[in-house]
């Protein structure tokens, strides 16, 4: 796709500058500049200098995310096929009513096992590697999320609800896969596919986490098992987490219109979930910043802000 990884030039090792870093701020203030260019005995355009080099440091790189992206889309779409090759024969694939029948007297199919596996396997390997994946602003977020979801196919498949979990795993892959190839174009720079993907996974996004997920999932795990069933102290456990699931969902909604609205307004810049999706751009790194009021600085603005 044409994404090739850029040389970064690294800010030398200084001890004065780097524990203002870590322990004071990544953007200092331009009297702090000063100060600290009298401490190292440097230009203030040296100590600019080496804070931007610095914070690129810092910043993930584009073929890092495109990485990520692209193991997320390979799965998704692996799991969205077999999702649908596991469910389009079944009667609660279209009627989820059906999902009860027989409850909870009801076959286990292999394939069902299987699905099961996989999807919890791969939640437990983003759970495990968050912390050292590109970190977003829904960090904290995304572990719960996991979290939720681990727990839920855990608790769906000790007390049978697997009908409702295959369904609900469906319902997720369906909208990510869009999602991670809109990313993976948006790091290769195809600007109009990447807005083409993004507006089909908003659209779907809405529909199957906003509609589907609360109106029939939800409904279907809240409503529908009284009718085979007296309530007991899981159901009421597993559906408070399915509604945290769901109110996830409408926390990355906001996020997803936002973009939305900026992809409309001609300002769409990258994913509000994370500060480091400006492109990297080496270009001004070498060329001189004066010493005097500041006029005639160059301020690298992407980077900077």
């Amino acid at each position: 796709m044409g994404i090739k990884s850029k040389v970064r030039l690294k800010a030398t090792f200084n001890p004065a500058l780097e524990n203002f870093y870590i322990s004071s701020s990544k953007h200092p203030s331009q009297t702090d500049i000063y100060g600290l260019a009298k401490k190292c005995n440097r230009t203030t355009a040296q100590v600019e200098r080496w804070f931007r080099r610095r914070r690129n440091q810092d910043r993930p790189a584009v073929m890092k995310k495109f990485q990520e992206s692209c193991w997320r889309f390979t799965f998704y779409l692996c799991a969205l096929i077999g999702g649908i090759a596991v469910l389009y024969d079944k009667p609660w694939f279209h009627d989820v009513w059906e999902v009860w029948v027989g409850y909870p007297k009801q076959e286990v199919l292999e394939s069902q096992y299987w699905y099961y596996v996989m999807e919890l396997g791969f939640y437990w390997s983003l759970l495990f590697s968050v912390a050292s994946d590109i970190r977003r602003k829904d960090f904290k977020v995304q572990v719960v999320h996991h979290l939720a979801t681990i727990f839920l196919l855990n608790f769906s498949w000790g007390v049978k609800y697997i009908r409702v979990g295959t369904l609900t795993l469906l319902v997720h892959d369906v909208s990510d896969v869009l999602l991670e190839a809109a990313k993976m174009c948006s790091y290769a720079e195809w600007r109009k596919a990447c807005n083409i993907l993004f507006a089909i996974f908003a659209f779907v996004f809405a529909i199957s986490r906003l509609i589907v997920f609360p109106f029939w999932i939800i409904y279907a795990t809240v409503v529908y098992p009284l009718y085979y069933c007296p309530r007991f102290f899981l159901y009421y456990f597993f559906n408070m987490v399915m509604f945290i699931l769901q109110f996830l969902h409408i926390y990355w909604a906001y996020l997803i219109f936002k973009m939305v609205r900026k992809m409309l307004s001609g300002n769409m810049s990258g994913d509000d979930r994370s500060d480091n999706e400006e492109a990297d751009s080496e270009e001004n790194e070498e060329q001189p910043l004066s010493n005097g009021d500041g006029k005639k600085r160059i301020i690298n603005g992407q980077h900077d802000r």
